[in-house]
């Protein structure tokens, strides 16, 4: 009898052994990312697999992600209301500013030499194989008959530089033909473009999409998502236009998230990961203007500089734009209601 309860409680000692963790053991850690769809295949195919690897290679650790993409302004909608991203990557700062107010990033996500940015692009007009309307520059876009491609401002804030980039760039054309910007005439130049409008989808990705499928002339995009469709052996010709604007893409550590998750550790050092150079020559493949001016110099065949190239601060930064061209008087706002009663 002895015996047998020997054996016994020895057999469950092994047993509760072997399914107890060791203490050399490591977790697999998991971090959240909510991102905009445009950089999708960056962050998929090459920087979370070697960050993945950088941090195993660091810590023994395992590291899940969980992503999630989606037109910038939902993004942040999303994690205001309660999406628990430990990571936002969005299309501008004034989306990335609503999460701040919400009181879910609580530190200065733009003290850093990139001032909280982790990549660039420039807005583009993508047209037909051949060039079958002729389109040169941003005036072509305005011309009768012609249907026009854009994602939406009212649901994506990617889809704000669209449209920054037109309304600036009837500045930047009015200040070089007449020697100061020309409200009136960038006015005019966004209205009849906007006129020629056939579809406004809820996001950049969705746009392209859209356009491939075959519908519109012509459509206002960013240099990546076309740099993105030629890599990968579609015919999707673009150009730069004269005047536009340059894109650039904020990147932030939710901070109210990552205690609550106990990730603080895992999520800085992946916003720290996507500034490196690797990172930084990833997403320059992918077709991201990178931040780094050391990896920029070496990509700088593939991203020229635009002859008028102007950034938000000619708009008067975003506060600016939310009143002169998305306010109840604002140049989009009264072009939108002028197109729809064409």
């Amino acid at each position: 009898m002895r015996r047998i309860l020997f054996i016994l409680l020895t057999g469950a000692a092994v047993l509760a052994l072997a399914g107890a963790p060791s203490r050399a053991q490591k977790p697999v850690r998991t971090l959240i990312l909510g991102a905009y769809t445009v950089p999708k295949e960056a962050y998929q195919r090459e920087i979370i697999p070697a960050f993945q690897a950088y941090w195993k290679q660091k810590t023994g650790q395992e590291v899940k992600f969980e992503e999630s993409y989606q037109a910038s302004g939902a993004q942040a909608r999303a994690i205001v209301g309660g999406f628990e991203a430990d990571v936002a990557a969005l299309s501008l700062d004034g989306d990335l500013d609503k999460v701040a107010r919400a009181g879910l990033i609580t530190h200065n996500y733009r003290d850093n030499p990139q001032k909280g940015m982790v990549t660039q692009s420039v807005v583009v007009i993508g047209y037909r194989p051949g060039n079958p309307k002729k389109i040169r520059d941003w005036e072509d876009l305005g011309e009768p008959g012609l249907e026009i491609i854009y994602p939406n401002p009212k649901t994506s804030g990617g889809a704000m530089w669209c449209v920054n980039a037109i309304y600036g760039a009837g500045l930047k054309y009015s200040e070089a033909n007449d020697g100061q910007a020309n409200s009136d005439y960038a006015f005019k130049l966004l209205q009849r473009i906007q006129h020629n409008v056939k579809v406004m989808d809820k996001s950049g990705r969705e746009s392209v999409t859209t356009f491939e499928r075959g519908v519109g002339d012509a459509i206002v995009t960013y240099e990546n998502e076309a740099l993105l469709r030629q890599m990968e052996g579609r015919d999707f010709p673009f150009i730069v236009p004269r005047a536009t604007i340059l894109i650039e893409n904020p990147i932030a550590v939710v901070d109210r998230n990552v205690d609550k998750h106990g990730t603080r550790d895992l999520a800085e050092a992946f916003v720290e990961f996507c500034r490196t150079e690797p990172a930084q020559r990833s997403f320059a493949k992918f077709g991201l203007r990178p931040v780094l001016p050391r990896i920029a110099a070496e990509f700088a065949q593939k991203f020229p500089v635009p002859e008028m190239l102007f950034d938000m601060s000619f708009l008067g930064g975003w506060e600016g734009v939310e009143k002169t061209i998305y306010g109840p008087d604002g140049a989009w706002t009264r072009s939108l209601e002028t197109a729809a009663g064409k």
